[in-house]
């Protein structure tokens, strides 16, 4: 069995911070074993009719930055739609897009100190 490794890459509180940072290539077995952890995850942030605020993606990275793998609920509507919601807040955050299922969304970015997730080698 291989040894986990600590998540690369930085993280930062402010959502402008975040979004300069490039968000982690992800394989597809780090992909896997990240849906895994977050299966019993409650969304921490839910968006509502206004849709992506800057108050949004602003509590987003803070969430990010607290929790390295968050759960995001989106309304229900337009799946084309709520896709590009969820591409657009990854983006904004420089987090990684998980998964995408419904109306919810994983997202991950890793802490650079403390290390807190670890996730497989590539």
């Amino acid at each position: 069995m291989e040894k986990p490794r600590p998540a690369a890459g930085g993280a930062s509180a402010s959502a402008s911070a975040a979004a300069s940072a490039a968000a982690p290539d992800l394989t597809e077995r780090q992909r896997r074993h990240l849906r895994g952890l977050a299966h019993s995850l409650k969304p921490v942030v839910r968006l509502g009719n206004a849709g992506l605020t800057a108050a949004i993606a602003a509590e987003t990275a803070r969430a990010l930055g607290d929790h390295e793998l968050i759960k995001v609920k989106a309304p229900g509507g337009d799946r084309a739609a709520r896709d590009e919601l969820f591409a657009e807040l990854a983006r904004r955050t420089g987090s990684a897009l998980v998964h995408r299922i419904g109306n919810v969304a994983v997202l991950y970015r890793p802490r650079a100190e403390p290390p807190g997730l670890l996730i497989p080698d590539r």
